[in-house]
């Protein structure tokens, strides 16, 4: 095959992509108002004093690290810092709680250190089935920390254990991962209009 029919096959492809792309974050517009109440709980919250914390692995540990940044640092307006964190970034956390009580509880014992009633957790899980994000989830609501889920799909069992979870409508990871990111800017965006 000549190198312009690979560019050409290449070319077809990513068109595709970006066609498929497109048609997820025009559906992504049916969880306009689940996003807005999501971003009114975590406004509602930093009004108060609290802070926003977040979770997530892999690709989704890497966003609630992004998200974390743009509200601790700024999103788009130059602004004091709001509070904020990953639980996806204290590696001798992550890996001592892993070996001493399981990975399954990397994100529930460090909630359990650091959350405080009022605050809210955001559990990022493209299946919505992480087993330590949904640990997390479980000892925020016995907490009396607030939780905005961040799944795909149908949710998963996330669905039904948080306050507001966003399921954006797509199945396949890439697909929830680059609209999670969408909706966590936007989420960030909102948050930073409404106290600023």
């Amino acid at each position: 095959m000549s190198g312009s029919n690979v560019t050409e096959s290449f070319v077809d492809h990513l068109c595709a992509d970006f066609d498929e792309i497109a048609a997820g974050f025009v559906a992504l517009k049916a969880q306009a108002q689940t996003i807005a109440a999501a971003s009114e709980l975590m406004t509602r919250a930093l009004l108060s004093g609290k802070k926003v914390i977040f979770c997530g692995n892999g690709g989704s540990a890497a966003d609630s690290q992004h998200l974390a940044a743009e509200l601790m640092g700024r999103y788009l307006k130059d602004r004091p810092p709001l509070a904020a964190l990953s639980l996806a970034v204290d590696i001798s956390s992550l890996t001592a709680i892993g070996n001493d009580y399981g990975f399954e509880n990397v994100f529930a014992r460090q909630l359990s250190g650091l959350g405080k009633p009022g605050d809210i957790l955001v559990a990022i899980s493209t299946s919505g089935n992480s087993a330590n994000v949904i640990a997390a989830v479980r000892t925020a609501r016995i907490s009396g920390i607030q939780t905005i889920g961040l799944t795909g799909a149908d949710g998963g069992k996330l669905v039904s254990l948080c306050d507001i979870c966003i399921c954006v409508p797509a199945r396949m990871t890439n697909r929830v991962q680059e609209m999670h990111i969408a909706v966590g800017h936007a989420l960030c965006g909102e948050v930073e209009r409404r106290l600023f």
